[in-house]
């Protein structure tokens, strides 16, 4: 799977539609190999931005959880001390 996608359930605050969005595009852009489409395929790829936007924002809003909210800053500190580990 792409490692540029992040979890955005259970935090607070909740995901942004930016955020749904973007996640969207770089799981399109992963499937169809293109970063950005020719015009040719461009219909189609925007379309399934839209779509897969779509469908993450649904998935997202009937999810359920008894674990407590997860807080943004604190696991983004998280993430760099992981990358310190691994990169140096």
């Amino acid at each position: 799977m792409c490692r540029n996608i992040k979890t955005l359930f259970n935090f607070e605050p909740p995901a942004t539609d930016d955020e749904i969005q973007a996640s969207a595009l770089q799981f399109v852009r992963k499937l169809s190999g293109f970063n950005k489409p020719s015009q040719a395929n461009a219909d189609a790829f925007d379309r399934a931005v839209g779509e897969v936007t779509a469908a993450a924002r649904r998935l997202l809003t009937s999810l359920h959880t008894h674990a407590p909210a997860r807080d943004r800053d604190t696991e983004a500190e998280k993430a760099k001390e992981r990358s310190k580990l691994r990169f140096g």
